[in-house]
């Protein structure tokens, strides 16, 4: 499905490529945020959590700015697949599927209140972080260092995650 779509918009500018990913991106994080949502409202409120928890009002700027450098970066990636057309399919690929465990994290850890399934889960999405940051440096290097703030940030909760598993278990 993406080597289809890459090859019928390769004629499309770089600031077309790069709209798209942004758009791509916010509209997986909309996704996720409707996921937490019920969550956040009902499950997560009484838990025990640890005293570095960030205030909730910090989480949406947060992902809105990491959903659009993540879709900047892809679409910096995208733009040169008439150069590097192998590795730049590999690097979306593995872009698509970060991005998929990025919106089930949500799912699992505020959609199902498993903080335990969705720590086991972001480890996963964290090595794909990387491996996306990987590939994508060798292609374009803005884009592989746009992806440094999102694995900060996945660390970051990695940590958080795994604090409240731990002191509600």
């Amino acid at each position: 499905m993406i080597c289809v779509i890459l090859k019928k918009k390769s004629a499309m500018n770089k600031y077309t490529k790069i709209s798209v990913m942004v758009v791509t991106c916010v509209a997986a994080g909309y996704f996720a945020g409707v996921a937490t949502q019920s969550g956040v409202n009902t499950w997560y409120p009484p838990l025990e959590k640890p005293v570095f928890n960030p205030p909730s009002w910090i989480f949406a700027p947060v992902w809105t700015a990491l959903y659009i450098m993540m879709g900047v970066a892809a679409g910096l990636v995208w733009n040169k697949i008439d150069d590097h057309k192998e590795a730049v399919q590999k690097a979306l690929l593995f872009f698509a599927i970060q991005l998929g465990l990025n919106i089930l994290w949500s799912f699992l850890f505020f959609g199902m209140g498993n903080p335990l399934l969705a720590l086991i889960e972001i480890v996963v999405l964290w090595l794909m972080i990387y491996e996306t940051y990987a590939k994508f440096v060798k292609i374009d290097k803005i884009a592989g260092y746009l992806f440094i703030p999102y694995l900060i940030w996945v660390s970051f909760a990695t940590v958080l995650n795994g604090s409240i598993w731990w002191l509600n278990r």
